[in-house]
């Protein structure tokens, strides 16, 4: 697979909780460089990369993170505080203790109201499948079907574990046309290439654009022109 087909499906994420401005902008610089699909960053530094980066790459945040357990009105608000300030897309989490309960109606209509708020910008769907049975996971992947959402996305990366082939493979045949975005546990380009193989469409990491920096370096006769 040609690294720029994987560059282009990767959210350039850092979500880690003691992330600094600098981080974010370095992250921002790396992000247009490689032409990734989006950086993926806090809330609190939505408006200030949108103005940064000026249209050069999508702005895209997360709510409801990482529990998923706000109630359905501040994830709402937080959603429309986002697209306010120049977010173009929204990774929302679900709230696992109603998917336990097996309130999937519940869940299917928090996923409408949040998908309303988010003004026609991009909403992909966070269900933690390293926290819920086959089962559930199945019962997720037809509410979101269902849902007006554009994308189901596996993890967070803070629930102990993150995207398996598995995961992916099943995303894939049970959500009847949704877009999926793996994320969690991405380590290298080979685990990069498997998920889109797999049907992945979008892939959350940070360390995919860090290896081909890194590959960079290595080569001193590598062409950079290709990433101006």
């Amino acid at each position: 697979m040609e690294l720029q087909k994987i560059l282009n499906a990767v959210d350039h994420t850092l979500l880690k909780q003691t992330a600094t401005w600098e981080e974010i902008r370095r992250l921002c610089d790396d992000g247009i460089r490689f032409h990734t699909a989006s950086v993926c960053i806090p809330p609190s530094f939505v408006k200030q990369a949108a103005d940064y980066v000026k249209g050069a790459i999508p702005v895209c945040t997360v709510i409801g993170f990482p529990n998923g357990y706000s109630t359905t009105a501040v994830k709402c608000y937080e959603a429309a505080e986002a697209v306010e300030n120049g977010a173009s897309e929204i990774d929302m989490v679900i709230n696992l203790g109603m998917v336990k309960e097996g309130r999937y109606d519940d869940i299917l209509r928090e996923i409408n109201h949040v998908k309303k708020s988010c003004d026609g910008k991009l909403l992909k769907v966070i269900i933690e499948t390293c926290m819920l049975t086959e089962q559930e996971k199945i019962r997720m992947c037809e509410t979101v079907a269902a849902s007006d959402a554009d994308f189901i996305k596996t993890s967070t990366g803070f629930g102990g574990a993150g995207a398996t082939a598995r995961d992916i493979e099943l995303m894939v045949a049970e959500t009847k046309g949704k877009r999926v975005k793996a994320a969690g546990g991405i380590k290298t380009l080979e685990d990069a290439e498997e998920f889109l193989e797999l049907g992945a469409e979008r892939l959350g990491t940070s360390r995919v654009v860090s290896e081909v920096k890194a590959m960079v370096q290595r080569v001193n006769h590598w062409d950079l022109s290709f990433f101006s």
